[in-house]
């Protein structure tokens, strides 16, 4: 089989993947377009190949999905972007907690930061809330260039 034809079937599962969300999250008062869909699809690509990332299977959007649905924050006129911009977020602080947490475990620390602390502001949890999580995890792992000399001695 033609790898643009695997490639294709591929990204039509991942867009009927991500519609059948909208099932569920219709019940909040949210939906997807497919315009919505594809841009959604669109970032996840660019965004993978400028942090370096590799995905394989359905990837984390439908998981990002229905982690922030309910948000009290999230409504039909900011969802597209706010899972935009989720989406960027969880794949920068995968790499930037040099990936010590699974993909569930980074999910429910944006999702209580998004809600809790950062108030629905995804400046906020971007740009300081993760940040200095992934600081904190940094500094605890020994995976953190710079941090250990070869002989594993603290610099």
């Amino acid at each position: 089989m033609d790898d643009n034809l695997i490639m294709l079937l591929s990204e039509k599962n991942q867009m009927n993947l991500i519609k059948k969300t909208n099932e569920y999250t219709s019940q909040f008062g949210l939906s997807l377009s497919d315009g919505d869909i594809r841009e959604l699809m669109l970032r996840r690509k660019e965004c993978l190949c400028e942090q370096q990332r590799v995905e394989f299977g359905k990837g984390i959007l439908e998981k990002i999905i229905f982690a922030f649905c309910d948000s009290p924050f999230i409504y039909q006129e900011n969802y597209a972007e706010t899972i935009a911009d989720l989406q960027d977020s969880f794949y920068l602080y995968k790499n930037e907690s040099m990936d010590e947490l699974t993909d569930d475990e980074l999910i429910t620390i944006m999702r209580n930061a998004f809600d809790k602390e950062c108030q629905g502001s995804l400046e906020y949890l971007q740009e300081t809330y993760l940040e200095q999580f992934a600081r904190k995890i940094r500094a605890n792992t020994h995976k953190f260039i710079g941090r250990y000399t070869s002989t594993n001695e603290k610099i």
